[in-house]
């Protein structure tokens, strides 16, 4: 995949692109900064309250930057020395697209650069993978997290997904009553 250059001459929008291995150390840091410790606090999408300990480490980012049917999506803002400022994942799964790993700098959240990336990588998965559906998994307790989604027409299925506890890769659970549940959007 090419760059794709989302900017236009007089705005100020980022430029997304296509992560690669080179990126793997900048995206890192970025999507531990949107969901775990006091930096998250600083936005609205922390999991601070239910998970501590790592959301991802170098393996697990190089290793869907690098995998086949696999995109990392990344924002750049021309001219900013701190890095991406926001990622997403997504993966081609047939007729439908997966959509995870989603991290904006906090700083950064609540201004509608996670709603460009959203919007870029359902575009990704329709024009180039002709998927027909995007799906996701959110914690189940995430509702502020999943009405942002419902408002970007998302719907919840009621189709739970356990959380995996004992792996430490995925955090450390601060509750008992952890679970995924199934979002799924139709790709026009």
């Amino acid at each position: 995949m090419e760059a794709l250059d989302t900017a236009r001459p007089g705005q100020d929008r980022p430029v997304i692109r296509a992560a690669t291995a080179a990126d793997v150390p900048v995206l890192v840091p970025l999507i531990e900064s949107a969901y775990r410790g006091d930096a998250s606090r600083v936005g609205w999408t922390t999991e601070a309250d239910l998970l501590g300990g790592q959301r991802t480490d170098e393996d697990g980012v190089a290793a869907v930057v690098t995998a086949e049917g696999s995109w990392v999506l990344l924002a750049e803002e021309p001219g900013d020395p701190a890095g991406p400022s926001a990622c997403c994942h997504i993966e081609h799964r047939g007729e439908h697209a997966y959509f995870g790993m989603f991290a904006v700098r906090p700083a950064l959240q609540g201004a509608g650069l996670g709603r460009v990336m959203l919007t870029e990588a359902e575009r990704v998965a329709r024009t180039e993978w002709g998927a027909r559906e995007m799906h996701m998994t959110v914690i189940r307790q995430r509702d502020e997290l999943i009405a942002w989604y419902e408002r970007r027409g998302y719907r919840r299925t009621g189709k739970m997904v356990p959380f995996p506890y004992g792996d430490e890769r995925f955090g450390i659970p601060r509750r008992e009553d952890l679970e995924f549940e199934l979002l799924v959007k139709e790709l026009a």
